[in-house]
């Protein structure tokens, strides 16, 4: 077996597999991969264009009256690099950064905990803030305008509510699901954006990135392969280069090229409109078993033995993007080009 390559980033660290003695976990080398893949500043973050020139103004104007910038709400699917701006932000600023979750904010006393313990500047970064409790978010919106908290010492007739000033900082918010996002909450954030899926040009210089940094020649057309398949989502980019880099690895090619693309893609489930199995059971399941008649979201969520969520939230908006599914009032419906990525024959539906 050949040695394992090493990754150093930009900074000369070495990325290796080890225990995290805090958590219990073991950090794994994929895992440690995905964060030295992580633009380090608005130049490395590839694609968004838009997004990228108005960051750059708002972050700009408070460095130059020396403020802290507006809180930002980030939205869109999973893997188009919510998280990375948290952090891109936070280095644009020169400040420290704060990472929690809205599911890990279960109660009053973790919020004043989190809000307690940043410095003048700081970056608080919540993904998933559409999950925050409704208590919880109610003492944000405080300390989102006026930079304080009303904590309530005691109960009954003497209880009393002490005031505490806290440092001036940034929520960075990122949901998947914006139209959970209540009203009260989004209208306190200052720049709102909604990321979308990238153009196929986007993930190949992404993957030309990743491919350097992960000691990997990738040819031009191979690129092009992994980017069509990648769901237009940097993530899954990455995650499908690292496969190839593996299946080159293990079948002794020095070069990833078009031929190993296609053959580590097929390997591992991905196809040339970079559906994955479930994509394709959905498919199926609208195709076959109900063709050409809508289907609701739970009927299907049954027939997949998929949660419900995680339909609608992953694999339908990219099934939608491709053109292969339409939302009706009465329910999920395949289009003329699924049955023909199938190679079904069409039974009437919805026109491409």
């Amino acid at each position: 077996m050949s040695p394992r390559r090493d990754v150093v980033h930009d900074n000369g660290a070495v990325f290796e597999p080890r225990i995290n003695t805090n958590s219990g976990f073991i950090d794994t080398y994929d895992a440690q991969l995905d964060t030295a893949l992580r633009p380090g500043d608005l130049d490395e973050f590839i694609g968004q264009e838009e997004m990228k020139s108005q960051l750059r103004v708002v972050l700009g104007a408070a460095r130059n009256r020396n403020e802290t910038p507006d809180h930002l709400l980030f939205a869109g699917p999973p893997g188009l690099g919510k998280t990375s701006l948290a952090f891109i932000v936070a280095r644009e600023m020169g400040v420290g950064t704060r990472v929690t979750s809205g599911p890990a904010l279960g109660r009053v006393g973790d919020l004043a905990a989190v809000l307690a313990d940043l410095k003048e500047g700081d970056i608080l970064f919540i993904d998933e803030i559409h999950r925050l409790p409704k208590p919880v978010e109610e003492l944000l919106y405080v300390a989102m305008e006026d930079f304080r908290l009303d904590v309530i010492i005691g109960k009954g007739p003497g209880a009393r509510t002490l005031r505490l000033e806290i440092p001036r900082f940034t929520l960075v918010g990122a949901t998947t699901r914006a139209g959970m996002v209540s009203a009260p909450l989004r209208d306190r954030f200052g720049y709102q954006y909604r990321l979308n899926y990238y153009r196929d040009d986007d993930l190949e210089l992404i993957l030309r990135r990743s491919a350097s940094l992960l000691g990997v020649e990738l040819l031009e057309d191979a690129a092009r392969q992994v980017a069509s398949r990648s769901r237009g989502t940097p993530r899954l980019a990455n995650r499908l280069l690292r496969r190839v880099r593996d299946f080159a690895d293990v079948n002794h090619r020095s070069v990833v090229d078009l031929q190993v693309a296609r053959e580590a893609l097929s390997l591992f489930g991905v196809d040339e409109l970079g559906l994955d199995v479930v994509d394709l059971q959905i498919l199926r399941v609208l195709c076959v078993q109900y063709p050409g008649r809508p289907v609701g979201l739970s009927s299907l969520s049954v027939s997949v033995h998929e949660d419900a969520g995680t339909l609608e939230e992953v694999y339908e908006p990219f099934l939608i993007q491709r053109g292969l599914l339409v939302r009706t009032p009465r329910g999920r419906v395949a289009t003329e080009r699924a049955y023909e990525h199938l190679g079904l024959e069409s039974v009437g539906t919805l026109p491409l």
